[in-house]
């Protein structure tokens, strides 16, 4: 019974987009958003039957393939579902938070100014959303790297094709032609290590490959000679570089801001629930093979928490609504990948899981702003609009309260989990990350205040005060209030579960040494309300404090400030304008170095060896020797006698040599 649900939730969104995509002239409209939705509503409500039956009822671990695809020497390639806690958690999340953003596309598409109405654009774009959620369940539920792998390269896939959506927008087709190769550079480490998986370990089987973990242990290789290294630290790191690409750790991060070309349903889709913790799902996933290498686990630290504080350092000088949403995801992808770093999986998923409703709740939240204001995007042109739009006004503040970490909503539970966990460990780095990810705290709340009092306090703008702004339609409130709901009370019920490690239970392993959660919940909880009274006197609470009473100065009594500390601050403000290089290091690099590494090719090899060598040249002999030979021909019979009499007298003086 278990195994059909499963696969009915698998494939239920995929029907959907074949549906939507296939037949959507034929449909129309109506039917193509009815079946998208229906058949994630299917998966929805079967997920949920799923994860009361894990987290509720402790139903036994299901680990089996739903078919083999094919069997090499031995080893078996196969599709199939390992569901536990993990998994179980997330298809949830996904499904649900999907379900959500299908709904509130009606409405935004109804008002979307950049689409051709005589094409079906509508039911395309609807198809996309629901294979998107096919593919994320695919990565999610596998049981194997195989079709982890599938997954992996599908949720890429079909982010290309949504980035790209406004395909007449010029930025947009760069921007998705950047998410694409920015995330196969990440994918190249990722698919060597999959290699490694195969070849040291014989298996692509998850479970296969974690009773096989002991036995390389002490395995070494060398890529310079006299010096080695763990093969399990390369294979997690190669492993985790693929994480860098698709959960945008630096450098690798530069494809998630431009990704807001798409439209704003499916920003919400890539930043909550999807694409974005792919990677962090992964880490957790492997957690027996990270935990087994000091080394790997320090690097993701370090590269997690310098994520968290620049790129939220980034958000303070945007001005579209959307990016500054970006970069908080950016900013908190980075707390969750130095829990990875800190052996805190289960705080991290924790993360995960809170901000996949908040970050889902802001993005939708700005896009309903967008629509009232006519798809500007500018909190410049904004301001006063709290009494024209009192629903979203609430939703984006709960969201905001949330991201912060403001105690007693959910984002607090899980981001001090974090901090507390960073704090807890000894690992190489630990202090410097620490630092780093405070420091965020203070940031994060600064630059989310600040577009909050922008948008919906102060001064009418003229735009606003010209124009007729008004809440948006229920189709779109709808869903805020929904998300908005988990996003405030969600913490309370998971904190003490996580943090005793009852909730995710034997799908996550962390050594003993390592267990700095457990350490937590012996020596820092007692329950739930205490948890949150001993917040308000805890250093990063008054840092997001501060930093919403400095939005709420700079932006809304003295804007002058800000101003004149741009002025002084020119260096600074370039650096942060230019995102710290990045997007140049990697327009030199990789595309007008692959730009150049193509030419030189093109130049050496194959114009000079094939082309001049191989092609040309081949033709070039055989002209030359016909040309010989057809010279040969005379015509002359003195000419053939003296060749015949001259050749048997080779002959002769051959044999009798």
């Amino acid at each position: 019974m278990l195994h059909f649900i499963l696969t009915v939730i698998l494939l239920s969104p995929l029907f959907g987009a074949i549906a939507a995509g296939l037949f959507g002239r034929r449909i129309g409209r109506r039917g193509a958003h009815s079946v998208t939705i229906l058949s994630v509503a299917v998966s929805t409500v079967l997920s949920a039957y799923v994860f009361l039956e894990y987290i509720f009822n402790g139903a036994e671990v299901y680990n089996a393939a739903l078919y083999t695809w094919m069997v090499s020497d031995g080893i078996r390639f196969e599709i199939g579902f390992l569901i536990d806690s993990l998994t179980a958690t997330m298809m949830l999340v996904v499904t649900f938070v999907s379900l959500m953003v299908h709904i509130y596309t009606i409405g935004y598409m109804d008002h979307d100014e950049d689409y051709d109405h005589s094409n079906p654009y509508y039911q395309r774009f609807f198809s996309y959303l629901s294979l998107f959620t096919f593919s994320m369940l695919s990565l999610v539920m596998a049981n194997n790297f195989l079709q982890l792998f599938f997954g992996w390269e599908a949720v890429g896939l079909v982010s290309y094709l949504l980035i790209g959506f406004y395909m007449k927008r010029e930025s947009a087709i760069v921007a998705n032609l950047k998410a694409f190769l920015v995330n196969r550079v990440g994918d190249f480490g990722f698919i060597l290590g999959i290699a490694m998986v195969f070849v040291y370990f014989n298996t692509l089987d998850y479970q296969e490959f974690f009773d096989r973990l002991a036995e390389h242990e002490h395995t070494m290789m060398s890529f310079i000679p006299g010096v080695e290294w763990s093969v399990i630290t390369v294979m997690v790191i190669l492993l985790f570089i693929g994480a860098m690409g698709k959960s945008a750790q630096m450098p690798l991060h530069v494809w998630l801001p431009e990704s807001m070309e798409g439209p704003t349903p499916i920003s919400a889709l890539i930043h909550a629930a999807t694409m974005v913790t792919a990677g962090i799902f992964m880490v957790a996933r492997l957690s027996p093979a990270y935990e087994m290498s000091e080394a790997a686990l320090a690097f993701i630290l370090v590269v997690g928490a310098l994520t968290a504080f620049m790129m939220g350092l980034l958000g303070i000088i945007q001005n579209d609504i959307k990016r500054v949403v970006a970069y908080s995801t950016l900013s908190q992808l980075g707390y969750m990948t130095a829990a990875l770093g800190a052996s805190a999986y289960a705080a991290s998923m924790f993360h995960v899981l809170t901000h996949a409703f908040f970050k889902a709740l802001l993005f939708l939240a700005a896009g309903s702003v967008i629509i009232a204001m006519h798809h500007i995007q500018d909190i410049r042109q904004m301001g006063g609009l709290k009494k024209h739009m009192p629903v979203t006004y609430w939703a984006l503040l709960l969201g905001s309260l949330a991201l912060i970490g403001f105690p007693g909503f959910s984002g607090f539970f899980s981001k001090d989990s974090i901090l507390l966990a960073v704090n807890q460990t000894d690992s190489w780095g630990s202090s410097f990350a620490y630092t780093l990810l405070l420091m965020g705290v203070f940031v994060t709340a600064f630059y989310s205040f600040r577009m909050f009092f922008l948008v919906f306090h102060g001064e009418e703008s003229d735009y606003v005060k010209s124009h007729k702004i008004h809440e948006s339609p229920k189709v779109v409130t709808i869903p805020l209030i929904l998300l908005a709901i988990p996003s405030v009370v969600l913490g309370l019920f998971m904190i003490q579960p996580v943090l005793s490690g009852n909730y995710f239970s034997d799908a996550i392993t962390v050594l003993p040494s390592h267990d700095v959660l457990a350490n937590i919940y012996a020596t820092q909880f007692d329950n739930v309300l205490g948890f949150i009274i001993h917040g308000f006197m805890t250093l990063p609470v008054w840092l997001a404090l501060a930093g919403v009473a400095l939005a709420w100065l700079f932006y809304m009594k003295r804007p002058d400030i800000p101003v004149w500390i741009q002025g002084k601050c020119t260096r600074a403000n370039y650096v942060l304008e230019h995102a710290y290089g990045f997007d140049r290091l990697n327009d030199i690099v990789f595309v007008k170095g692959s730009i150049r590494l193509g030419q030189f090719f093109w130049r050496s090899i194959d114009m000079r060896v094939i082309d001049t060598g191989m092609v040309n040249g081949t033709v070039r002999r055989v002209s030359d020797m016909a040309t010989m030979f057809r010279e040969s021909q005379t015509g002359y019979m003195y000419h053939y006698a003296f060749v015949m009499i001259f050749g048997l007298l080779g002959l002769l003086i051959w044999a009798l040599w």
